[in-house]
């Protein structure tokens, strides 16, 4: 039985307490955590135990809870479109030529990149999903995959439903670092009947339902006038919300579509970068929290981003809102942490990362307080704030995953990142006809 004692400046567990321990010990056994708190209260360890004083900072590992990582492969293709023809004449024509090995080194080059920044589990939503399974655990990443079924490629969804069921019998291991989820892209691009069948298959495996919803204002709108509702509505109308539900962006959802969600559960994938890239909106963050629903931090791709560093949502989506709505007060520095973490798990149906916490496993990232961007401190307040609004992924300098360390010293362990950018430069000349 493996035991190791981590000892640190600061821990900041992001636990429901938003408990922070300055200094503070975390011990582990086996990759999960055993015990966190004040040295002081530490308990007594034998002379097996391994001591590891880190310094600096640790906290859990960031969740990226909506993302498309395989399109690192083109990413910066139709930029200044909007959504519909930033799809359909730069990311689909392009994404048509791929093939699992481009999926491969795509998947792997991002993957590596959220590891540097500090980003242990992303929530993928993709093609290729062999592919991008064996290239997240090639990494040492924490993986919640989600199928991706397209109209273009799956017109009713029903011949994608055994090959989901099937790769969920596969790799589906809430005990390990893979988890398999449904991921019908959307009600406008399938229809809602596809939906519904692919929300029976995710309810039927007991399992996270992920697709995008209320992205842009006129994506539903055909839907929206033969049903005589929001899609929001039709969605829940239908039975779709009865599972667990991920639902990325929530952009232009209403009053009474808030409250939709939050009453069945569904929880929301924020994505800030990427709608304001594209120009889709500002979801009302402060409104769906308020309601009570759960809302996750997510990059979205890194075509429409362009970069997987989720601290650039945790100081983004949080001061977005305040603009919004001409408030300061909302949406604290403990709560965007929180977002980005433990309501990021929950959100992809983790339900044993995102917090130190005793029984969790060990996602773990260390960043060097001794920048000037952390100074000064005179108080817990004052270090959260730093963290949230100038924690950037250059101050991320270890993370390590089920308590194996996949960083080291701002370098990756686990990748030959190399390699990684080259393949993903020559295959993206091929995928773009160059």
């Amino acid at each position: 039985m493996a035991q190791v004692r981590f000892t640190a400046d600061v821990v900041v567990t992001c636990d429901t307490d938003n408990s922070v321990y300055a200094p503070g010990v975390v011990d582990a056994v086996d990759g999960r955590v055993a015990w966190v708190g004040s040295p002081d209260d530490a308990p007594e360890i034998s002379d097996t135990v391994t001591v590891d004083n880190v310094g600096g900072l640790i906290m859990p590992g960031l969740v990226n809870a909506h993302c498309h990582t395989p399109m690192t492969l083109v990413r910066g293709s139709g930029d200044g479109l909007p959504l519909h023809r930033w799809l359909t004449e730069a990311m689909w024509p392009r994404e048509g030529r791929m093939t699992p090995a481009d999926a491969w080194w795509g998947m792997t080059l991002g993957s590596a990149e959220m590891l540097l920044a500090g980003v242990t589990t992303s929530c993928e939503m993709y093609l290729f999903e062999d592919a991008v399974v064996d290239a997240a655990r090639a990494s040492g990443a924490r993986l919640a995959m989600t199928p991706g079924v397209v109209a273009a490629l799956h017109p009713s969804g029903s011949d994608r439903s055994g090959e989901i069921a099937e790769f969920f019998s596969r790799h589906h291991d809430p005990a390990g670092r893979v988890t398999v989820g449904v991921a019908p892209h959307s009600a406008y691009d399938l229809g809602v009947d596809a939906v519904v069948n692919l929300a029976d298959l995710a309810r039927s495996l007991n399992t996270v339902l992920h697709l995008h919803l209320a992205e842009t204002r006129e994506e539903s709108a055909e839907l929206e006038a033969s049903f005589g509702c929001s899609v929001t509505r039709i969605l829940y109308d239908q039975g779709v919300f009865e599972g667990r539900v991920l639902a990325a962006h929530c952009v232009w959802v209403d009053t009474t579509d808030i409250n939709l969600l939050a009453a069945n559960g569904v929880a929301v994938a924020h994505c800030p970068i990427s709608n304001m890239k594209l120009g889709s909106g500002i979801a009302p963050l402060a409104a769906m929290r308020d309601a009570g629903v759960t809302v996750a931090y997510g990059t979205d791709g890194p075509a429409s981003n362009d970069s997987l560093d989720l601290w650039e949502e945790v100081k983004m989506g949080a001061l977005l809102a305040r603009a919004h709505s001409l408030d300061s007060t909302l949406i604290t520095a403990v709560e965007t942490l929180s977002m980005a973490t433990r309501y990021s798990a929950a959100a992809v149906g983790l339900d044993d990362t995102g917090c130190l916490i005793p029984g969790n496993a060990l996602d773990m990232i260390r960043i060097d307080l001794d920048q000037s961007t952390f100074v000064p401190v005179t108080d817990i307040d004052e270090l959260l704030a730093h963290l949230a609004w100038s924690g950037s992924s250059r101050k991320v300098t270890d993370v390590w995953v089920a308590g194996e360390k996949v960083v080291a010293d701002g370098e990756v362990l686990t990748v030959d990142t190399e390699r990684a950018v080259a393949e993903v430069r020559e295959r993206a000349l091929r995928l773009a006809g160059a």
